[in-house]
C-alpha cells in the first residue's frame, strides 16, 4: 500500500485508523498521560514556563534572544515567562559580559528540582504508554518519529 493511502481517512472500513488519526490519538493520550502525572506530582507550573525551563536547562548560557529563536516564540510573551520564573525563584539572570544588553539565562536550585519532578513525570507517562511494546517497537518508533520531526524542520 503507498503512503498516502495510510494518511488520509481510511475509507475501507476495516478498522485501520489514518496516520493523521494515530498522530493525533498519540499526541493526546500523551499530553493526557503527562497532566495526570503533572497533577500526581503537585507541578503548577503552566506548559509554557515548563518547556522554556527545559529550553535554559537543555541549552547553557541562554539568553531571552536565543530562547526565542530556539522555540520560535513572541518576545513579549517570553519576556512575561521569564518574569514569572524570576518571580517564582525557578530563573537566575546573569550579565552577560560580551554585551550588556543581554543576560545569560540559567536554572536555580528550585528550577532544578522542578525539572526532576517533570522529567519524573514524563518517565511515567512513557513508561505507561509503552508497556506493551518492546524495546526493539520502542527504538523503531523512536528513529521514525525522529525521521518525521527532522523531515519538517528541514521543510521549514
Amino acid at each position: 500500500m503507498s503512503s498516502s493511502g495510510l494518511i488520509g481517512a481510511s475509507a475501507r472500513g476495516d478498522g485501520f485508523a489514518s496516520l493523521s488519526e494515530s498522530l493525533h490519538g498519540l499526541m493526546h493520550a500523551y499530553r493526557r498521560q503527562l497532566r495526570e502525572g503533572v497533577r500526581r506530582h503537585g507541578i503548577e507550573v503552566p506548559v509554557t514556563h515548563l518547556r522554556v525551563l527545559k529550553c535554559i536547562r537543555n541549552c547553557p548560557d541562554s539568553t531571552a534572544r536565543s530562547i526565542t529563536q530556539k522555540m520560535e516564540m513572541d518576545k513579549a510573551q517570553l519576556a512575561r515567562v521569564l518574569n514569572d520564573l524570576s518571580q517564582w525563584k525557578y530563573v537566575r539572570k546573569k550579565e552577560n559580559p560580551a554585551d550588556r544588553r543581554s543576560q545569560f539565562l540559567s536554572l536555580s536550585p528550585s528550577g532544578k528540582r522542578l525539572l526532576k519532578k517533570l522529567d519524573r513525570c514524563e518517565q511515567e507517562a512513557a513508561a505507561e504508554m509503552t508497556g506493551g511494546l518492546s524495546e526493539r517497537q520502542i527504538q523503531s518508533f523512536m528513529r521514525i518519529a525522529q525521521m518525521m520531526i527532522e523531515s519538517q524542520r528541514q521543510d521549514s
